[in-house]
């Protein structure tokens, strides 16, 4: 049957190019492939599972530490994007993708059990007699974000349905981005019962970069409008949103709906070019009209400085800082909201960054509650078409250990505070990866990732069992494959 469903499709877009042709449409495909054997050992610091949410609701969870690893996979990962061009001013965009593992399913290399998904699908043109673009559809959104600094730590790198127009006021100096999203939308068209249910997360964005001689700045915001009725648990989003006190009785939300909000700037200084300044500085804040113990907001910085007058290296210093839980669930959350985090320099094995090898590739460290420093060499180029980085983060943690304790004395082992991913004061964990690149052809290479990661955790937050276990081993990845772009 799949395989018939695959011919199908092949059907589907052979009759749509031979109709565009004759529409005098012009079809612009592009794409990228993936093969890479992992192997990763340690993951989540003990070689176990973390908590993760099972199901629609916020009591649904799996604990730590009831499955163990296995250390090495191989990956395969396929997209391919295909732009249905009317003119310079129209097109659609068709993205597929198809992503597994090897020996998944049966029978895998003869009759594959995967499926094609689509990953982007929007429509863009610009509006008559001006230079306004307007893209509606599913769509990559990166929220402003400094250019040493991975994507965003509020929403990046990833998609969103969406409508977004984007326009200069100011030619070369003056630009508006602005955007509306959902996110979620759990019941769709009818709600379970007759009784109407704020089962939707929607999400309002506006940017205005600014350009100048040696000089950018993107001040920017966001508003979220949360119903209480959505599914933030299986999807993700729970532990990026609400408190912890709002687990503690009365459990959840009084509110049908809460607004959260975002303000902040990306800043990119290059007067003193080969020199560059980076930093960025965001507030957030959510459920504010809730009960006390239910508010979640705070603070989150970074800065960077690189030298780039080397052919041969550009080494980089970066840092960052943000607020963390204080001792009291009772009033709230300290640590700023977030919605799909996606934010590292260095390419760092601690977070969810820029891994060319992305599956497995990192220990998902949160950007939010802690504060570190990092050091890399970028762009290590001595043998022609061979490129390499070194990066080592230290990360250490601004929660107040009582509020994670709190937590896990109260519901258990939980995804909401992760042992490695939510760090305590007093509790640290450094890195070192080590990147490599060979260009075999303009548009093949030979990719190898390393990354190493120690953490010190305190057993008295964390209990003893998994605290222990994360001090049998350091966890540690190698990575190698091959990727092409076309």
């Amino acid at each position: 049957m799949k395989r018939i469903a695959t011919l199908a499709l092949i059907a589907v877009f052979a009759l749509g190019a031979f109709a565009s042709a004759n529409a005098a449409t012009e079809v612009k495909m592009t794409g990228d492939a993936r093969i890479y054997g992992v192997f990763f050992a340690q993951h989540n610091f003990t070689g176990w599972n973390s908590s993760n949410w099972t199901g629609s609701s916020p009591t649904a969870w799996r604990r730590a530490g009831t499955q163990t690893e296995d250390r090495f996979q191989i990956w395969e990962r396929f997209r391919l994007r295909s732009d249905f061009v009317a003119n310079e001013a129209v097109k659609f965009r068709l993205g597929i993708k198809v992503e597994d593992t090897w020996g998944h399913g049966t029978l895998t290399a003869a009759n594959p059990e995967v499926a094609i998904a689509v990953y982007q699908a929007y429509l863009q043109f610009k509006l008559p007699d001006c230079n306004t673009e307007v893209t509606a559809g599913l769509q990559d959104i990166d929220l402003p974000q400094s250019a040493m600094f991975y994507s965003s730590p509020v929403f990046g790198g990833d998609r969103m349905a969406a409508l977004t127009v984007k326009t200069e006021l100011i030619d070369k100096t003056l630009g508006l981005l602005a955007g509306f999203g959902r996110l979620i939308d759990t019941n769709r068209t009818y709600d379970t019962t007759t009784t109407q249910k704020a089962d939707e997360f929607d999400l309002y964005f506006l940017a205005l970069p600014i350009t100048l001689d040696g000089f950018k700045a993107t001040p920017w915001g966001a508003i979220g409008v949360a119903g209480d009725s959505a599914n933030y648990w299986s999807t993700g989003f729970g532990q990026n949103l609400v408190s912890a006190g709002t687990f503690a009785a009365p459990t959840l939300w009084k509110n049908g709906q809460n607004a959260y909000w975002w303000a902040g700037s990306a800043f990119e200084v290059t007067a003193l070019d080969p020199v560059k300044f980076y930093a960025d500085v965001i507030y957030g804040a959510g459920a504010m009209d809730e009960r006390k113990k239910n508010k979640r907001q705070g603070w989150f910085m970074d800065a960077g400085v690189e030298y780039t007058g080397w052919d041969v290296l550009t080494p980089q210093v970066f840092g960052w800082w943000s607020t963390g839980e204080d001792s009291s669930t009772r009033n709230g959350s300290e640590r700023m909201p977030m919605v799909r985090p996606n934010w590292g320099a260095g390419n760092s094995f601690l977070f969810d960054t820029g891994q060319e090898l992305a599956k497995e590739g990192n220990m998902g460290v949160s950007p939010v509650g802690n504060w570190g420093l990092g050091a890399s060499l970028n762009n290590i180029s001595f043998i022609e078409k061979l490129t390499h980085r070194l990066t080592f983060t230290l990360v250490r943690g601004n929660n107040d250990p009582a509020a994670l304790r709190y937590l896990n004395t109260l519901v258990g082992s939980n995804p909401y505070f992760t042992m490695g991913r939510d760090l305590a004061i007093g509790e640290q964990v450094m890195s070192v990866n080590f990147d490599n690149k060979y260009m075999i052809y303009e548009n093949l290479a030979a990719v190898m990732e390393t990354g190493w990661a120690h953490g010190d955790f305190k057993s008295s937050v964390w209990g003893h069992r998994l605290a222990e276990k994360s001090r049998s081993g350091d966890a540690w990845k190698v990575a190698f494959g091959l990727t092409y772009k076309f």
